[in-house]
């Protein structure tokens, strides 16, 4: 591969183009004009105006989408996979928001504090989003589609279904996830201008520490795999050709042969990890809630000055599997569907949303390939799951995938 190719495919990364787009613009800061900034900051509230509009509806038909497409596959492995599934990610959030507390023990946040003047908007949508529209609105509404058409099956409804769930696909990945770099980019220049960005230096440090917890976590996923330390690294090295692909490409579909190939070493009915991964790919994403629920936690701390309540927590903590389950039919940007979440349970300000998407961003490679690994160690964890729910019932047979 030639240099000039790397430097093509390293632009073509989210996370550079961000990294250039704020280098490019702490560089200049001093000489772009107010009126400029301003247009950055009108053009991402713009952005977030319209997801804000545009979530709800996408929401219904992911969540729709998805239960549709249990539809043919056996309604006890479904069962079964969906329990571990939110199971699974419960306990990711949980151990995120643990970890984040943990680590404020040894590093201090000082609360944020606005030293200087907020950027004025040039221009603002003035219609105002009804309560009724909203992203829980939307699940709602998605599970009784969904359940629908699982059942009644009509090819009308199956087709809406469809081509809603493409269309916002579309939008979300095609369109909103290409604007990233200026979505970030103005309202960075509203937290410059406030003071807020050099009040930020303190998180360098809680960052290495989530890097260190997702490792701590991934590996004991594996020991629960392998059950046990001998087989441990077998079970690790089997994962590795997928998570290593997974850093790099920033995509954990696109490593999903590699995922069943691997995940199959690891079993005793290898034929299982073709019905598993694929339901668990975009949903069971245990790097990404480890580090959602570790930013968020450390990021309200930050700007409120305490910690979120249980009950807070808890209910977000609700909404955040519900999001994830509503992201399961969007191939890439799902961070849309949880900007509303944190915004509604979280009370996150602009500013807060900005810090998030940016660490998202970011962070992706390191979260892309935790999320592989994991689901491929916890497909084997799955499977000895499957086999006790099969042993209570009687079954002695293999597990019917038709």
């Amino acid at each position: 591969m030639s240099l000039l190719t790397k430097i093509e495919n390293t632009i073509s990364q989210r996370s550079a183009q961000v990294l250039l787009v704020l280098l490019a613009y702490f560089s200049f800061v001093d000489h772009i004009p107010m009126v400029w900034q301003q247009g950055f900051l009108t053009f991402s509230t713009l952005i977030k105006d319209c997801l804000m509009w545009v979530i709800p509806a996408a929401v219904t038909f992911f969540i729709a989408a998805t239960i549709r497409s249990f539809e043919r596959r056996a309604p006890v492995l479904i069962l079964s996979l969906l329990v571990f599934e939110i199971c699974s990610n419960v306990l990711s959030v949980t151990y995120g928001a643990l970890c984040a507390g943990l680590s404020q023990s040894f590093v201090t946040l000082a609360p944020i504090s606005d030293s200087g003047a907020a950027l004025p908007l040039l221009w603002r949508l003035g219609v105002k989003i009804p309560s009724w529209w909203a992203a829980d609105k939307g699940a709602i509404l998605g599970v009784t589609l969904g359940l629908v058409a699982a059942f009644a099956r009509t090819p009308h409804l199956d087709e809406a279904l469809r081509r809603g769930a493409h269309l916002f696909t579309t939008l979300l990945t095609k369109g909103f996830a290409r604007l990233i770099p200026l979505f970030v980019l103005g309202f960075v220049a509203q937290m410059y201008h406030k003071g807020l960005v050099a009040q930020l230096s303190s998180f360098a440090p809680l960052l290495i520490a989530l890097v260190i917890f997702i490792v701590l976590y991934v590996s004991f996923l594996f020991l629960v795999s392998a059950a046990g330390v001998r087989n441990w690294w077998s079970h690790v090295r089997n994962l590795l050709p997928a998570g290593a692909i997974a850093l790099t490409s920033g995509c954990s579909l696109s490593t999903m042969p590699w995922t069943i190939k691997g995940a199959a070493k690891n079993m005793e009915s290898p034929e299982l990890a073709q019905a598993v991964i694929p339901a668990t790919t975009n949903f069971q994403q245990i790097g990404d809630a480890i580090a959602n629920a570790f930013f968020c936690f450390l990021i309200y701390t930050h700007f409120m000055g305490h910690t979120p309540s249980v009950s807070v927590w808890s209910i977000f903590t609700v909404a955040f599997v519900m999001g994830r389950f509503a992201a399961t039919a969007m191939l890439g940007g799902a961070i849309f569907v949880m900007l509303p979440i944190y915004i509604k349970y979280l009370n996150f300000s602009a500013e807060m949303v900005t810090l998030i998407l940016a660490l998202n961003v970011l962070f992706d490679p390191i979260i892309t390939s935790s999320n592989v690994m994991a689901n491929g160690a916890l497909c084997r964890v799955f499977e000895r799951a499957w086999q006790r729910v099969q042993h209570f019932a009687g079954a002695k047979a293999a597990p019917s995938l038709s």
